[in-house]
Parts: C-alpha cells; structure tokens; sequence
C-alpha cells in the first residue's frame, strides 16, 4: 500500500507508556544489636551481589555520617539499617567482604560506610558505569527510568535523615533506591560489555577503591562563598577567625554550619570590620539563626582576628596552577598547548561516547600543558600522565593525541594583535 493510501490512524505513532512508579510494602528500620545480627545471617544466606546505599544529613548535619544505611540481595530481601542505633557493623563486613558491592556514585557513600566498618573490595558503581555508556543522564532516578522504564521518585533525596523516626514515605524511597540497583548492574554491564568497555569500566572501579575522599584542605577558611571579595589582610584575618568560631561551634552541635550563620554573612562582617559589638548587632547583612544568640561568640571572633599578627595573605599559595583566563598573558605557551590539547582530547571522548572529565580531568590536562616534560616525547607524557593518577585506559587513549597536540601548538605562529581584525 502507498503512503496515499495508508489510513490516518496508520500514520499516528503508538503511544508509549509513561514509567510507572514502584509500589512498595511496609518498610522498618533495624535499630538494635539483635534484629542487626539476624539481618547479617540472612544477607549472607542470599545470593549474587550486594545493592547497598546510604543516606546523610547533608546540609543539615555537621557531620556526613550515614543515618540510613539500606543494603539488598537477592534471595534475603531488602534491610534498612539505623547506623547510630547499630553501631560497628563489622560482622556484616565479614559476611559480604569478597562479593561484589553495586553502589551509584560510590564516591559520595564510602567514606561514610567506612566509617561504621564496611569497606567494598569488589565494586560495580551504576553512576560511573552510566558516564563511561555514554548515557545522557547518569541521576539514579534517570538512569532506571532510562533503561528500566521505572519511575523513580527523588523527592526525599535532600531530606534531614537524622529525623527520628523516619517517615514511612521516606523509608520506602530509600528501599527502592538499592531494590533496583541489582537490575540495573546487568543492564549496565551488558551495555559495557556490547561497546567493548569492561575493562574501562573495571579499571575506573578498582581505582575509586583506592581512593580517600575525606579532603583535608590547609586553609579550609579560604573556602568561604564570596571571600575573594575580601580585601586587605585585617579583613582576611577576620573572616579566618570568623570562620573558624563557626565551624568550632557548628561541630559542637552537630549543625550545617550554613544553617547557623551563612557565608555571606560572615563575609559582610569581614568586609565592613563592625568598631563595636553593637555594631556587629546592627549590621543587617549579618544573617542567620545563630548571628543573634550567639553574638557574643562571633565579636569575640571579630576581635581575635583584629588583634592577630598572624594576616593571612591575600591569595593562597596553593599547588594548583592559575585559571586558564589568565594564560594568554602569564603563558602564552602553555595557552597554545592547553588548546590545542582540549580540543583533541575532547575528540577523543567524542568517538568514544564517553564524557571528557572522564576521558580525562581537566585539572591533569591543565597541569600537563602548563609545565610539560617534553613536549614531543609520547613517553614522557605517558609517564606524566600516570604520574598525575591517570589510569592506562585513559593513558592509551589520550598520551599519544596530547603530544602530537603540543608538537603542534609548538609549531603555531604567533598572531601580532594588530594583524587581527
């Protein structure tokens, strides 16, 4: 039949049907020693991997411990744990060390669960897993709604998890988030497995098991939202000391320091250096539930940083090297280098469908082209690559191209300003 003749219910495209929404049994949480230690004998009673997450109080908490810890497995069902009622969860370690753990974006829940004594060696992480497929969306919501055709609703995942009790909506929410991820894994793995990327995937893996997330920085004061606004060492010295009342206080209560008294806060009273506690009082910028009832704390902090000899410089002295904005000027070298080695690099995850942060950091990219070894050496940048934590997947796909790039951003003639249009 021509497309003439084709009727116009022929020509309406089926419909498809919206993901449905997972229903879900009531769900409790284990809060003792006795129900912990049956719910270890029943997880390591079932079979294949361990789907296993954990929920925090960020932004609420000073802390980032887990204050829900859900694991499931097939064969024993699914178990939601009260880590500061539990304790040491060491036993259940031992029972499912050597299996293989799946957790969506590892990185955010490792250092919590190793907090409580549970430490994956083997890991299938569905977020990382979701980035090297290529896949557009890599949220936990849109990937099983992706290729699960499941609806998942994400609208308790900023919740205050140190409530107690939880409520039911919330603990359902949080059983559904591991009861999929099993699922999940073998749809990822047979995707890795058809783009020929196992063994990517696994080297990503192993790597992220080696690695300590807790981040000790040396001037963690210098992380406050808007300080570089600051001018002047007293000032400097002020939001240092201010910073620093907070985070002493914030710890003491176990609150999101933003909650107490927020940066902007902090940094208006840095920049206008109040004369009297009065002042500080009056200074309507000065926000936030604790400026008030602690207002004694933060003038006592005002006029530490007052009477300090220690002035902080104006600018950290840290390793990293400066902002690309500024190459151009400070190296124009490396700013050639730099580009031309994005853009090829960038071509590179392009034909790999693979995203280029993953392809390769841009910080390491940006360390290599500002002090290279020897531009024209593939082995060299080889060796500075797995100097700078790259694994040999991504130094196989990207050493070779970033040299050649370098050779020919060496051999790119300089443009005098005044032959621009």
């Amino acid at each position: 039949m021509s497309s003439t003749d084709e009727s116009p219910e022929e020509n309406v495209a089926p419909e498809v049907a919206a993901p449905q929404q997972a229903a879900h049994i009531q769900v409790d949480v284990i809060d003792d020693r006795a129900g912990y230690l049956a719910a270890v004998e029943a997880i390591a009673g079932g079979t294949g991997p361990i789907a296993i997450d954990a929920e925090r109080a960020s932004g609420y908490r000073y802390s980032q411990r887990a204050y829900l810890i859900q694991i499931f497995r097939r064969g024993a069902g699914t178990f939601l744990f009260d880590p500061p009622a539990v304790g040491s969860f060491a036993e259940l370690n031992d029972a499912i060390k050597d299996e293989e753990w799946i957790l969506h974006a590892a990185s955010q829940d490792l250092t919590c669960l190793r907090e409580v004594g549970l430490d994956p060696t083997r890991l299938f992480d569905t977020e990382l897993a979701a980035r090297l497929a290529g896949l557009p969306r890599v949220g936990l919501g849109a990937v099983v709604e992706d290729l699960l055709s499941i609806h998942l609703a994400k609208e308790h995942s900023a919740a205050d998890w140190s409530t107690r009790p939880l409520p039911q909506s919330w603990l359902v929410y949080a059983a559904l988030d591991v009861e999929l991820l099993v699922d999940l894994r073998e749809v990822l793995g047979q995707v890795l497995e058809r783009d020929d990327k196992e063994s990517i995937a696994a080297q990503e893996f192993a790597s992220v098991l080696t690695r300590d997330f807790v981040i000790v920085r040396l001037e963690p004061w210098r992380r406050l939202s808007g300080v570089h606004s600051i001018r002047g060492g007293r000032n400097l010295a002020v939001a240092r000391e201010l910073w620093e009342s907070r985070d002493a206080y914030a710890r003491e209560i176990d609150t999101a320091p933003g909650r107490l008294v927020p940066d902007s806060a902090l940094v208006a009273a840095a920049r206008v250096l109040p004369e009297t506690k009065r002042d500080l009082a009056a200074l309507k910028e000065f926000t936030g539930r604790a400026s008030r009832s602690q207002i004694d704390r933060w003038w006592n902090a005002i006029q530490a940083g007052m009477a300090s000899t220690d002035l902080p410089v104006l600018r950290s002295t840290g390793e990293t090297v400066p902002p690309p904005r500024v190459w151009s000027e400070k190296n124009p070298e490396a700013d050639k280098r730099l580009k031309a080695a994005r853009a090829a690099v960038t071509d590179v995850a392009a034909s790999m469908s693979i995203p280029v942060e993953n392809l390769l950091t841009p910080e390491s990219l940006r360390r290599l082209a500002w002090a290279p070894p020897d531009p024209a050496a593939t082995q060299d940048i080889t060796q500075a690559l797995e100097a700078l934590g790259a694994r040999p997947w991504q130094v196989d796909a990207t050493a070779q191209v970033i040299a050649d790039a370098f050779v020919e951003a060496s051999q790119t003639p300089e443009v005098p300003p005044e032959a621009v249009s």
